[in-house]
This record gives structure tokens, C-alpha cells and sequence, in this order.
């Protein structure tokens, strides 16, 4: 983990409200791994005060890439950076996927709303290993799918303007109804309601599973305690978010 202020390359729309920040980190683009993040402090001054958390999408040379729609104060400032404005960034943060065991041979990646942040990397680094992907998102409508950098993609949006109308988790019921996976693990980043789910599903069907978990990862190292994160079976009460995870094997906690 390192601070630095880096430098930003570009910030493109990619969908409705939805925005991809390229900066450029040598050394985060080079020791990054997928379900890892970054705090971003966005501004100089005292607003926001706050880091914000961002799954790290992509990598490319020494680029890295965050994915996010436009929310309040934060999330605005990141959507007027121009090239050459720098930003103050720590990471990596967090502990990955565990994308690199052998406990498996298709990674089931399943993504909904701006879940889908950590999938391209997760992607390149299961096609790198010569595992199969199989992959689950699901958005609002159409208009907010993001697909760029995945493979073998099955859609599903709330309103029925593309792929199957509901959610990811429908979809990747329904397919794993007509299909047969060899053995699969599920990876899976998304809203609460969402990772519940899956987590569901996944132990109901004995597939193993970790998700992604999204919340307040202010400092990001585990030294404001704002990110506890219930755990079963343990005899401490809680881990935190972000310095345990944000990647837990659904086992382990309580979504």
C-alpha cells in the first residue's frame, strides 16, 4: 500500500450517469489484484473530507481503472478531473478474490449495478489462468449496462430492456438450471440485498462462494473502525471491511 498523487489520464462516460477514471500508478497498476481497492480523496480542501472507496476495475501497463455513477459531492468533482489534474490516492487496499486456488474450474462472476467494478479484472485474471468465466450482471435498464472487458456476459435489467427482466441472481438461477458448471466457485460484487442472494443460493446448491462487500471504507486500513462486518462461527463478533476484506467467503459472515 502506498499514497501518492497520481496522475489522471482521462474520465469517460460509458453509460447513463455512469463513468470510467483512468490514472496512472506504475506501481498500483503493477501489484493490484482483483477485488482489491483505492481511497480516493477527491478534493484539496476539507470537502468532502472523506476517502472514497472504489473497487479497482481495470489495469493496463501503468494505468488503473475506477468505474462510478454520479451520486453526490464526491463522485461530481471525480466527473470534472481533466487530464493532468492529479489525485491523491492510497492502495492497493484489501484482500482480492481468491481467483488464484485450484479449488475450482469456472469462475461464476456475478455483478449488479456498479457491482460489475471488480469483474473486468477478475475476468483477465481467470482468462490468464485458462479457467472458464461465466458472467451475471444485472442494472436498472439497459441505458446503465456496463459490459466492456467481460466474456460469455448474461444480462438481466429490472425493467426488461435487455436480457431477462429481474436481477442477476434470477439470471444465474435460471441459466444454472439449464446448465452444469464444472466445478464452479462464485465471485460476486453488489448491493447487500443482492450478495445475500447469492449467498443463499450458493450454499443452498454447495457451490463455493465469496462476495464483494460494499460500505463506508473511510480510511481504508482498518484505523476508523466505520466498516465491521458481522462474522459466523468466529469468536470475535466482527471483522472490518476493509481490512479483512472486502472479499469474504459467504461462510465466514453475516450479509
Amino acid at each position: 500500500m502506498i499514497q501518492s498523487l497520481c496522475t489522471v489520464h482521462n474520465v469517460e462516460q460509458v453509460a447513463e450517469n455512469i463513468f470510467v477514471l483512468t490514472f496512472i500508478s506504475p506501481h498500483i497498476a503493477s501489484v493490484t489484484k482483483a477485488g482489491q481497492f483505492v481511497n480516493i480523496r477527491v478534493a484539496e480542501g476539507v470537502e468532502p473530507l472523506l476517502r472514497r472507496p472504489f473497487s479497482v476495475c481495470r489495469t493496463e501497463g501503468e494505468c488503473v481503472e475506477i468505474i462510478f455513477n454520479v451520486v453526490g459531492k464526491g463522485s461530481s468533482v471525480l466527473r470534472k478531473k481533466q487530464s493532468g489534474d492529479l489525485i491523491d490516492v492510497l492502495g492497493p487496499l484489501g484482500v482480492p478474490f481468491s481467483l488464484f486456488e485450484d479449488d475450482f474450474d469456472t469462475g461464476v462472476l456475478v455483478g449488479g449495478g456498479l457491482g460489475v467494478a471488480p469483474l473486468p479484472i477478475s475476468t483477465a485474471t481467470l482468462v490468464a489462468r485458462q479457467k472458464s468465466v461465466s458472467t451475471f450482471i444485472g442494472s436498472r435498464s439497459k441505458r446503465q449496462l456496463v459490459k466492456n472487458h467481460l466474456v460469455n456476459v448474461h444480462v438481466a435489467t429490472d425493467d426488461g430492456t435487455e436480457g431477462l427482466h429481474g436481477t442477476a441472481v434470477d439470471l444465474l438461477k435460471k441459466h444454472s438450471d439449464e446448465y452444469r458448471y464444472r466445478r464452479p466457485k462464485i465471485f460476486a460484487c453488489g448491493p447487500t440485498k443482492m450478495l445475500h442472494a447469492v449467498a443463499a443460493f450458493a450454499i443452498a446448491n454447495s457451490i463455493p462462494c465469496e462476495v464483494s462487500l460494499e460500505g463506508p471504507m473511510a480510511c481504508g486500513f482498518g484505523i476508523c473502525q466505520g466498516c465491521p462486518v458481522e462474522l459466523v462461527g468466529a469468536e470475535r463478533k466482527y471483522a472490518l471491511m476493509c481490512k479483512e476484506g472486502p472479499t469474504f467467503d459467504v461462510r465466514r459472515i453475516r450479509i
